[in-house]
């Protein structure tokens, strides 16, 4: 299915209107594949030369947001908010500590854990998230962090 035809019947299915703003910035999002904040999509819309401004991306995320196709990620010890396409299935993502970058991990380590903890608790699991910090390749010699411990 062609991807704009895809993001028009996902917004309207949640009941928004399909505005070029929206487009442009659901664009952005499903062409990345990690999470961007307000900023990195504000500056890929004016590479495309889309004019816009800083404050209708936001507005836009947080209807997104509100909608249920986006989601806002927020990266432990960091104030700066990032964002995310809600897709079919779900993500989770590599984060270092250093250069903040995030890598996807493709694929689900937790698919059949959700089960084992319902039938441990009770609980309904509808969703989970993962997100495991460390540091990435570059940054790990500047760190000196080897990502081997010996003295156990």
């Amino acid at each position: 299915m062609n991807k704009d035809i895809l993001l028009q019947d996902q917004l309207k299915r949640t009941g928004l209107k399909t505005t070029r703003s929206r487009m442009a910035i659901l664009d952005i999002m499903h062409d990345k594949d990690c999470p961007v904040t307000a900023e990195e999509i504000f500056l890929s819309l004016k590479e495309k030369e889309y004019q816009t401004n800083l404050s209708t991306v936001y507005r836009t995320l947080e209807a997104l947001e509100t909608a249920d196709l986006v989601s806002r990620i927020q990266i432990l010890n960091e104030d700066k908010k990032m964002f995310a396409l809600n897709e079919v299935g779900h993500r989770h993502y590599l984060v270092c500590l250093e250069c903040k970058r995030m890598v996807t991990i493709h694929g689900c380590p937790l698919e059949n854990y959700d089960q084992h903890v319902e039938d441990e608790t009770g609980f309904v699991i509808l969703g989970h998230k993962l997100y495991l910090y460390g540091y990435c390749k570059e940054c790990r010699p500047k760190r000196k962090v080897s990502g081997i411990d010996s003295s156990c």
